[in-house]
């Protein structure tokens, strides 16, 4: 009975070494994979109007409200930082307010063909006088939430939308949805 307890032993002791180098091999297999797709991973930039296109449209809901798009254009993924500085009408002296309370909890990267989006308040009761503008500035943040690069102007729906006091924008969204509900 000693005889098959020991050969026993011995083949579970076998079995758990062949399972330990089993996994070994795999671990190594996986790191070196994982290794290599980091090398080959495209390093990401700032999205910028080199690389992404924007656009502006009008939305049914809620009121007063517009969809800025942003679609990276370029071969490379792009960080989507903040929120975007937009400068209603060619006259405009100062930038719209950022919506703070639509702080993403990380950064949108958006791979190629992919879009980020950002809600625009156009006007609301509370606010003050205003007019009707015809163009949308919009400068893409850095890191720092710096504004960077040119401005890129685009036409707004319908001739113009009526701009006031309280117009406002959010931040980047990775969402269409998102980007409407506040």
């Amino acid at each position: 009975m000693r005889i098959s307890t020991r050969s026993a032993s011995r083949a579970a002791a076998s079995s758990m070494v062949v399972a330990a180098a089993l996994a070994f091999v795999g671990f190594q297999a996986t790191a070196q994979t994982a290794s290599a797709a980091t090398k080959a991973a495209p390093s990401a930039v700032t999205c910028t109007p080199a690389n992404t296109q924007v656009t502006v449209s009008e939305v049914s809901r809620p009121i007063n409200h517009l969809l800025l798009r942003a679609t990276n254009t370029g071969t490379k993924p792009c960080f989507a930082y903040s929120a975007p500085y937009l400068r209603a009408g060619a006259d405009a002296q100062a930038p719209l307010w950022w919506a703070e309370e639509t702080t993403p909890q990380a950064v949108v990267t958006l791979q190629p063909g992919e879009s980020a989006y950002a809600g625009i308040t156009t006007s609301s009761p509370d606010g003050e006088g205003g007019g009707n503008e015809k163009t949308l500035g919009v400068i893409f943040a850095d890191k720092k939430g710096n504004a960077i690069d040119n401005e890129k102007t685009l036409k707004l729906p319908n001739g113009g939308v009526f701009f006031n006091s309280s117009a406002q924008v959010t931040y980047w969204q990775d969402n269409p949805a998102d980007a409407l509900a506040w």
